[in-house]
């Protein structure tokens, strides 16, 4: 008779633990995401995102763009890295990511190792469970992105309208650059 294979659910304090080996370890719900480091593509892409993110984050006063190593964390249970996020910085550099203000925005740019998981468990994680009000998905096969919202999804792939709470002006995205 076949027995039941145990599931390991990791700790944060095991996950900080791990070596500094290029990967990227994310913990959701004592499940351990690993993911090797980006490719060239994929940082070109969010880097472009980021350089057009900037000057408009400060412009609008929204806070900082914040890159990978910035985590978003609920408790214990969940910390992630996203690639880009937005949000307002923690009146207390000192104080643990788990205190930050929630983000404005979270962004992800699709990688074939990550596509599923991105696509489908962190939207779950980001606008279900966290209540982020946008998630922006970034796809270099399809050359487009996809926005995530509390009830809504809708892909893009000529222009991106965003205009998120205490913004004055909308941000508009060419989003055909992001990929050139």
């Amino acid at each position: 008779m076949p027995m039941a294979t145990a599931v390991k659910r990791w700790t944060l304090e095991e996950v900080h633990s791990l070596p500094d080996d290029g990967n990227k370890y994310e913990l959701v719900h004592g499940e351990l995401w690993v993911t090797p480091a980006p490719t060239n593509q994929h940082e070109t892409i969010a880097a472009r995102l980021g350089h057009a993110l900037v000057p408009y984050v400060e412009a609008e006063g929204l806070g900082l763009v914040y890159r990978p190593r910035a985590v978003f964390r609920i408790g214990q249970v969940v910390e992630v890295e996203p690639d880009l996020m937005v949000r307002q910085p923690h009146p207390d550099p000192r104080a643990a990511w788990e205190t930050a203000p929630r983000p404005s925005l979270v962004v992800e740019v699709l990688s074939p190792s990550t596509r599923r998981r991105d696509l489908e468990r962190k939207r779950a994680l980001y606008v279900d469970e966290a209540g982020i009000p946008t998630y922006w998905v970034v796809d270099g096969e399809t050359r487009s992105i996809i926005v995530f919202t509390p009830g809504a999804t809708r892909e893009t792939a000529d222009r991106l309208v965003w205009q998120p709470d205490g913004a004055r002006e909308p941000l508009t995205l060419d989003v055909p650059a992001l990929f050139d």
